[in-house]
């Protein structure tokens, strides 16, 4: 029979993207148990109804995201929203598989390292966080780019508007990056002397952050920076084990 056993791809996959490192926010790796012999993976940014919906039609065994189920403090009650999806998993026997920052942070399949690449990026150097996990990482674009210039090149790369929050005068060059809702961060980056910060939400303190920093900061947007990585995954995956294997891209403006 092809494929391969849960176990042994989620063993991979933990051990790749050394799981044990990171304190997290939800379970990572096998999150609902389904077939034990996996041959087709959907892979896909969250586990909503479209993506469960889209891996039935798929006939898929394992579903594969960076945003699963079980975050700390939702609500534990299997209702609504929840058991529909739970039901669907269940009902067609699909496990679903979700890994989140070690996603983030990894330097070869990650979507900070990833984005950086399509970024064209030079001389990556990692931040944010603890040594050895860390989630952002910062360098430098081949020549220098005005504000309109690099706005053109993401919205090229992610396929989205791009909104700049206006800090740094003169021409960009040192960028760093961190996917997902990591507005927070932007002091960090600062710090670093970089240019401009790039990530996927901003808030309402963000933009003053910018300004009294001298720091720009670009709202790339939160699904489409964090498609990257989960897609890289899964085709890791399938090459690795010779799995059919698809990514479903479910549109999220956000």
């Amino acid at each position: 029979m092809s494929g391969v056993d849960r176990q042994t791809l989620i063993a991979h996959c933990d051990e790749l993207l050394n799981v044990a490192a990171f304190s997290d926010y939800a379970p990572n790796g096998l999150q609902v148990e389904g077939t034990e012999r996996i041959q087709r993976l959907v892979s896909g940014v969250t586990a909503c109804q479209a993506l469960l919906d889209a891996a039935v039609d798929f006939g898929a065994d394992a579903v594969l995201v960076h945003h699963g189920y079980f975050w700390k403090n939702e609500d534990a009650r299997i209702l609504g929203m929840k058991r529909r999806r739970l039901g669907t998993l269940m009902r067609h026997d699909i496990n679903l598989i979700a890994y989140h920052l070690p996603l983030d942070a990894h330097p070869g399949l990650g979507n900070n390292a990833l984005w950086a690449e399509a970024l064209g990026l030079r001389d990556i150097q990692r931040f944010i966080g603890r040594p050895g996990s860390e989630l952002g990482v910062w360098g430098e674009l081949p020549e220098p780019m005005s504000r309109t210039e690099l706005i053109a090149r993401l919205e090229a790369v992610l396929g989205r508007p791009v909104l700049a929050l206006v800090g740094h005068e003169g021409p960009l060059q040192r960028i760093g990056l961190c996917s997902g809702a990591a507005q927070g961060y932007i002091t960090e980056a600062a710090e670093l002397g970089l240019d401009a910060y790039l990530s996927g939400e901003v808030s309402e303190h963000t933009l003053h952050c910018a300004r009294e920093c001298a720091i720009d900061y670009f709202v790339c947007g939160h699904h489409a920076t964090e498609r990257f990585g989960v897609r890289a995954l899964g085709e890791h995956l399938a090459r690795v084990f010779k799995l059919e294997h698809r990514f479903v891209d479910i549109d999220n403006p956000v």
